[in-house]
This record gives structure tokens, C-alpha cells and sequence, in this order.
């Protein structure tokens, strides 16, 4: 079972913190680098998007495994 890493970015110029796998890390980190932005705009640009109620952890989970496939 995989364990949660966290970490913190500043989204629409508040901090928050963000719990997922490290297998999705890595994925959203594959996924910035193939588009030439640091994780942190990538998830930026992901929370902007969501759907209103989702949470952004689920929406990064989604995008990483919409994204990969």
C-alpha cells in the first residue's frame, strides 16, 4: 500500500497542501516535464479547470491517469 506524500503550492494566491500517492507525483511530474512547466503551474492549471466540488487531489488523480493513457 502505497503511502501519502504531501506537498504545498500557492493556488489563486492561497497555500494549500495536496496527499497522494508518490506513483501520481511521479506521473504529474512525467506530465510537466513533457510540457515544460514545474509541477506546481501544472497543478495550478489543473485546479483552475476542475469541476466545482471536486476535490484537488481527485482532480490531479484523474488528470494523471487521463493524461498517461
Amino acid at each position: 500500500m502505497s503511502v501519502l506524500l504531501k506537498r504545498s503550492f500557492t493556488l489563486a494566491g492561497h497555500r494549500t497542501s495536496v496527499a497522494l500517492e508518490r506513483e501520481f507525483w511521479d506521473a504529474l511530474t512525467a506530465i510537466a516535464e513533457k510540457t515544460g512547466r514545474p509541477v506546481s503551474a501544472l497543478v495550478a492549471a489543473i485546479d483552475a479547470e476542475r469541476p466545482g466540488g471536486r476535490p484537488l487531489a481527485s482532480a490531479l488523480r484523474v488528470y494523471a491517469l487521463v493524461r498517461l493513457h
